[in-house]
């Protein structure tokens, strides 16, 4: 994490007097418009794991606000930022902050982050090993190949001593930095979704939440993971998004709100997260204060 990144995330977190909690207790819209003032319009949302218990809370608390939500749902990473841009969705909720930046700049496009859902730390998981300190020399370390994705892991790895990263570590870190000499481990990259299966294949793997249950694991099995609490992991928090003409529509505003606060969709988030997961309350331009500082990042690392 760069020291710029650092202290704008640091800033932006004081500035909002962030919020951890079950339910969350500010509004993210602001606005006292009317939520339902597209009516009859169906919101589109966007999702990776639509049987989650939290969204059939959120459809429903948001019917119950006079707002007809969609859900749609994605097998992959790749699918619901390109869906978003397109018009093909309203809004979509799969991803943190680092890769909608990645996102953002690799395609030229301009979503925004207009509201928090949640943390969730990354953890390392094992079929073969029941602890770090088991894992050999030369063993082989799955992580996904996504870039944002891949920093996270690349630093939870660091972090447990089993890869020395050149550059001390940043949200921009990837294979290439590894220190293979001075690194306990090998470190293969590859598809978040298709981890799970190959967890036998491997010593370990850095396994996204959404797959851990498709490995056959819990999020208790994790062998080690990373601080979720911790002000340099606030590019991580899970967001919705939006495309920048709509950043400031009063419906898709008050959904983020209805998601935040509605008892049963925090209730569906806990059970979903295994507990691990931290809801987290940000205001949509303190959000947009950090997503546009990783992307400054983002641009001068590519040049």
């Amino acid at each position: 994490m760069s020291r710029k990144l650092t202290t704008a995330l640091a800033a932006a977190t004081a500035a909002a007097a962030l919020i951890v909690s079950l339910v969350g207790c500010s509004s993210a819209s602001g606005t006292g418009s009317d939520p339902t003032s597209e009516s009859g319009k169906t919101v589109k949302v966007g999702v990776v794991g639509k049987s989650d218990p939290q969204w059939p809370a959120f459809v429903a608390a948001a019917k119950k606000e006079g707002i007809t939500v969609e859900l749609v749902d994605f097998g992959s990473y790749e699918q619901p930022n390109p869906a978003l841009a397109e018009g093909e969705l309203d809004l979509n909720e799969f991803q943190h902050i680092v890769y909608l930046a990645q996102y953002n700049v690799k395609s030229g496009k301009d979503l925004q982050a207009i509201g928090s859902t949640a943390i969730y730390p990354l953890g390392l998981y094992s079929k073969k090993h029941k602890s770090v300190k088991e894992i050999p020399s030369g063993g082989t370390v799955a992580v996904p190949d996504d870039a944002s994705n891949q920093a996270r892991a690349l630093l939870v790895l660091q972090s447990a001593g089993l890869v020395k990263l050149k550059s001390g570590g940043t949200a921009l870190s990837d294979v290439a930095d590894v220190d293979t000499a001075a690194s306990k481990v090998k470190v293969t990259p590859l598809e978040a979704a298709l981890i799970p299966t190959s967890l036998p294949d491997v010593d370990a793997a850095i396994i996204n939440n959404d797959f851990v249950k498709d490995a056959g694991l819990t999020f208790a099995d994790a062998l080690t993971q990373d601080d979720a609490k911790d002000a340099s992991a606030q590019p991580y928090v899970n967001i919705f998004a939006a495309r920048a003409k709509d950043k400031d529509n009063p419906t898709y505003l008050k959904l983020v709100e209805i998601f935040q606060k509605d008892p049963a969709v925090q209730a569906g988030l806990k059970k979903a997260s295994g507990d691990i997961g931290i809801p987290t309350v940000l205001s949509a331009a303190d959000l947009q204060k950090v997503q546009a500082t990783v992307e400054s990042d983002v641009k001068a690392h590519k040049n």
